[in-house]
């Protein structure tokens, strides 16, 4: 008799995420370079500000190694400034990434990331402020490794929704959590990178740290995390 499979219910949940929350775009990087340079070029800003930020940055200086390294430092701060806090850090870790690509890489940050997984993130971990989480989220967008590459608005969607066990280390608990949502979302990459554009988005706008809008939230019924549910459940 044929075993019967469990039923997914994530993907079931992602689709009323994408239902309420409409068409959502990743990055506008082209290759695992800009991606990096994505993530850089501001702090603690709204993706609108940062898009205007890496298009200026695209405009004015380039978004290769080679660019980068030829432009003008104070160039690179005046941009960087427009996307937040500390741009001269900022500025430096994309000039430190630069230097390492065109160094130790051969320029070649894409083939780095299209070799085995664990060479890849061993590698791309080597860059300044680059953890497992970004890493994945690289290899994801490259479409090169499979994975989630949540930041922490889409992890807190996964856990509350009842995926992994929360551990004492951020570590621990991404691990578990994102190990046992793959287990429902497979291994294709246009349903993870919609998975995972869809988590953050939810994060950052319903399901947020601090006072989540439980009550206008599509998955309310069905959270284990929602108000409405434990206190149907105390009843």
């Amino acid at each position: 008799m044929p075993t019967s499979q469990p039923a997914r219910r994530l993907p079931r949940l992602l689709d009323a995420l994408r239902q309420q929350q409409g068409p959502l775009s990743p990055p506008p990087a082209r290759n695992a370079f800009e991606l990096v340079v994505w993530e850089k070029v501001a702090y603690l800003a709204s993706d609108e500000r940062r898009a205007a930020v890496f298009a200026e940055l695209r405009a004015r200086v380039g978004l290769t190694p080679d660019a980068i390294l030829a432009a003008n430092r104070s160039t690179l701060i005046d941009i960087l400034a427009r996307g937040g806090m500390a741009a001269v850090e900022r500025a430096s870790n994309v000039i430190a990434t630069a230097e390492l690509i065109i160094g130790e890489f051969d320029g070649a940050l894409d083939m780095i990331c299209a070799g085995p997984l664990a060479e890849a993130k061993k590698q791309l971990k080597r860059i300044h402020g680059i953890a497992d989480p970004g890493a994945e989220k690289i290899l994801l967008l490259t479409r090169t490794h499979p994975g989630l590459g949540l930041d922490s608005n889409g992890l807190r969607v996964l856990t509350r929704l009842g995926y992994g066990t929360p551990a004492k280390s951020y570590a621990a608990t991404y691990k578990s959590a994102t190990t046992s949502a793959m287990a429902e979302l497979g291994r294709d990459f246009a349903p993870l990178i919609d998975a995972h554009l869809s988590l953050r988005h939810h994060g950052q706008t319903f399901c947020k740290t601090t006072n989540p809008r439980c009550g206008a939230c599509v998955l309310r019924a069905e959270c284990p995390s929602s108000a409405a549910v434990r206190s149907a459940t105390a009843r």
